[in-house]
C-alpha cells in the first residue's frame, strides 16, 4: 500500500496480468514475467508495443553507432514502430532521441523506480520520454538500480518487442545479455556490422559468425524481418543504372568485343563476341547510332566520352595575362608540397 500510495504521489500508475495495457506478450516469459509494472507517462504500454522493436547497444558507443541508432530509430517511427530500449548512456539514448525527434512515442525500461533518474544526465530525456511516450519498471518508485536489477531489466526489454537490434557491443556487453533473451523467447535477432578494427562492434560480429543474428544495415530491412511476412517487404537494393544496361545480350556481347584502342573489323568482332557476322553488323549499326562506337579507317571502335573532371581548355581563348604585382594565386597551380 505504500509503494501504491507513493506511485500515485510521482504521477506513476501500476498494472499486472490483465489490466487493459498489459502487453501480453510478456507472458511468454513464464515464472520469469514480472507480477506487475510501474508506468509513467501518456502512451499506453500495450498498444505500444504492439509493433515495437529494441534498440540496444553500448554505452560506451562511437559516433558511427550513435549515428546509426538515431537513423535507424527515426526509419522506425517514420514507418509506426515503437522504440523500446534502456534508457542507458551510447546506444539507448540515441535510439531514444531519434524516436522522440520522429514525433513518435518511445518506451524506456529502467531498472530503478520510474520516478528515479539513472543516468541523472538523461533528466531531459526521460521527461521528454514521459509526455511522448512511457517509462517502465518492475521496480517501486524510489528503488536505486543495481548491476543485477540491469541484467534482470533486460528480458523485459526483449520481451516488449517483436525483435532486438544490436548496433554495437563489445564481447562483454549487457546488449549481448538482452539478444540471450531474446533468443531464448525465439524473437528476432539482428546486428549491424561495423569495422573490424573497432571494440565496440566485436559483439555484433560474433552474432554475425555464430549465425545467431541476422546482418542489417537499414531499418527497412528490420521491419522486414520483424513485421508481417509479404507487407513489410525491405525495398531492393540496386547498383545504380546506365545506359548500357538497356542493350540485349547479342548487342552487349559485341559492344565488349569493340576495342578502346586501334580498331577491329565485322568479322574479327564476330569472332570475339561469339555471334554470326550478321548479329555482329546488325549491332554494329545500332551501337553506332546510339554513339556508344564510331568507325575509323581500321574499322570499328568504341567512343572517347570527354572526361568532366579535367575539362579541356578552350584552345581559342586568349592566354590570360597577369601583372607582376596582380597575380591571382588562386588560380596558379599548386606546388608539389602543397596537400
Amino acid at each position: 500500500m505504500a509503494d501504491l500510495a507513493e506511485g500515485e504521489r510521482s504521477g506513476a500508475r501500476f498494472i499486472i496480468p490483465g489490466s487493459p495495457e498489459w502487453p501480453t506478450q510478456l507472458d511468454q516469459l513464464g515464472p520469469r514475467r514480472p507480477l506487475g509494472l510501474w508506468l509513467q507517462g501518456s502512451a499506453d504500454l500495450r498498444f505500444s508495443c504492439l509493433r515495437s522493436v529494441a534498440v540496444v547497444g553500448a554505452r560506451a558507443a562511437t559516433a558511427y553507432g550513435v549515428h546509426v541508432a538515431a537513423q535507424f530509430a527515426v526509419g522506425f517511427s517514420d514507418s509506426g514502430w515503437t522504440v523500446v530500449s534502456g534508457g542507458a548512456f551510447g546506444i539507448d539514448g540515441a535510439a531514444h532521441r531519434g524516436s522522440l525527434a520522429a514525433d513518435s512515442p518511445t518506451v524506456v525500461v529502467l531498472a530503478c523506480g520510474v520516478d528515479v533518474t539513472y543516468p541523472t544526465g538523461h533528466h531531459e530525456l526521460f521527461a521528454a520520454a514521459r509526455d511522448q511516450g512511457v517509462v517502465v519498471s518492475e521496480c517501486p518508485p524510489g528503488v536505486h538500480p543495481t548491476r543485477a536489477r540491469f541484467l534482470i531489466r533486460n528480458r523485459l526489454i526483449a520481451a516488449l518487442s517483436r525483435g532486438t537490434v544490436v548496433v554495437e557491443a563489445a564481447l562483454r556487453s549487457g546488449a549481448l545479455n538482452t539478444a540471450g533473451h531474446a533468443l531464448s523467447l525465439q524473437r528476432h535477432l539482428a546486428a549491424v556490422p561495423g569495422p573490424i578494427t573497432s571494440t565496440m562492434s566485436a559483439g555484433c560480429h560474433r552474432l554475425l559468425r555464430e549465425r545467431k543474428a541476422i546482418c542489417v544495415t537499414s531499418p527497412e530491412e528490420v521491419i522486414e524481418l520483424v513485421g508481417a511476412i509479404g507487407d513489410d517487404l525491405a525495398p531492393q537494393s540496386r547498383g545504380p543504372a546506365v545506359p548500357r544496361d538497356t542493350l540485349n545480350e547479342t548487342t552487349s556481347r559485341v559492344l565488349d568485343a569493340i576495342p578502346t584502342r586501334g580498331a577491329a573489323g565485322p568479322a574479327s568482332i564476330a569472332v570475339s563476341a561469339g555471334v554470326s557476322l550478321d548479329a555482329a553488323l546488325s549491332a554494329l549499326g545500332g551501337l553506332a547510332a546510339a554513339g556508344y562506337i564510331e568507325r575509323v579507317d581500321k574499322g570499328w571502335r568504341t567512343r572517347k566520352t570527354p572526361s568532366s573532371t579535367y575539362p579541356k581548355a578552350n584552345e581559342t581563348a586568349p592566354p590570360r595575362q597577369y601583372s607582376s604585382d596582380q597575380t591571382d594565386y588562386d588560380d596558379l597551380p599548386p606546388s608539389p608540397d602543397d596537400p
